[in-house]
């Protein structure tokens, strides 16, 4: 990383934060832990675990909670934030910028673009991509190299597609959208009834539809729906490797973390959290706010609010006794043994 940012640039990205130390400790050129920082760099705390590296760190600005007791050292400034985490992300997005710049306006020359394709203002289409007829590219939409955009797809505004998107066709992303490398929406939903002990693949004939602020992380794929839509709904952030099925639904402000696989027509409610490899069977409800821990088996609906583990899925409270008293089975077993010699 090489960048250079002087500190009342970062005063004006954190205006309330109180600074405390050297006012002229140069330009910053590097973000590190607080451990691993050297004189120049950024770091932050933000586990309290990591509160006694803060004195010794030889980071030029360590951004701090603002009841953080202490004084910097000599060419050291202490800056006391609310959210330091939150606080370096707000300085990161300045250093992005500069780091990855945006391409220039204007669709490259190894694109494809079919008839009756609707592209606004201030659009980015990358290199060898391809764009089918009747589709809608709202204004200020970055797409990188090689992603294809379905027949009438909708792309809102402000969204970006990043290398190797797959938006097939009729889906739907509102504004401020994000996919991440090799993200296929609108793929088939995997449907078949067994007539005379074979499979027959049922149709799939709906779309997905992606409301504002989702963010999709690198090849997941989101199925579309039998008859209507596949919904995900606003501020839902989803990591990468994630299966979504066809007709599920998910509330907005949900966070499913990688390897999730939700089978078709699960709903979730808002605000729900799931842990890494989790799995949903089909046809479930989950609850307003539930938690879900990682590697949970769901087989049956989830009441609002609740905090499940294991599988199958009990009371995260439960699940955590159980696992100590599987710990002491191989001592009880034992005992059992030396009172079947003894009698």
């Amino acid at each position: 990383m090489s960048i250079e940012l002087t500190l009342d640039e970062i005063l004006k990205v954190l205006p309330e934060g109180k600074l405390d130390g050297d006012k002229h400790v140069g330009s910053l050129s590097g973000v590190a832990a607080l451990d691993k920082a050297q004189s120049g760099d950024i770091a932050f705390l933000g586990n309290p675990k990591y509160k006694g590296q803060v004195a010794s760190t030889a980071a030029s600005l360590v951004l701090l909670p603002s009841d953080f007791v202490g004084l910097p050292r000599d060419g050291q400034c202490y800056l006391r934030v609310e959210e330091p985490s939150y606080a370096l992300g707000l300085i990161c997005r300045v250093i992005e910028e500069r780091l990855f710049p945006p391409p220039s306006i204007g669709i490259h020359s190894s694109s494809c673009m079919e008839n009756g394709v609707i592209v606004a203002d201030s659009v980015t289409i990358g290199p060898f991509c391809h764009i089918e007829g009747g589709a809608e590219i709202g204004a200020d939409v970055r797409i990188a190299s090689h992603v294809h955009v379905g027949a009438f797809a909708k792309i809102g505004a402000g969204s970006r597609l990043f290398n190797g998107v797959k938006l097939l066709s009729r889906c739907e992303l509102g504004e401020r959208v994000i996919l991440n490398a090799g993200v296929v929406v609108g793929s088939e939903g995997f449907g078949f009834d067994q007539v005379s002990g074979r499979h027959e693949k049922i149709p799939h004939l709906g779309n997905v539809v992606i409301e504002d602020d989702v963010e999709i992380g690198a090849n997941t794929c989101i199925d579309r729906s039998r008859f209507a839509e596949t919904r995900i709904g606003e501020g839902t952030k989803i990591d990468n490797l994630v299966q979504i099925g066809h007709n599920v639904r998910i509330g907005k402000r949900c966070l499913v973390v990688a390897q999730v696989g939700i089978s078709g027509s699960v709903s979730f409610d808002d605000d729900v959290i799931v842990g890494g490899q989790a799995g949903f069977a089909g046809h479930l409800n989950v609850g307003k706010g539930a938690k879900i821990a990682a590697q949970a088996g769901i087989t049956k609906n989830v009441e609002a609010g609740a905090f499940l583990k294991g599988n199958p899925a009990l009371p995260y409270a439960l699940a955590q006794r159980i696992a100590v008293l599987q710990r002491k089975l191989p001592d009880l077993f034992k005992r059992f043994a030396d009172l079947d010699e003894t009698s």
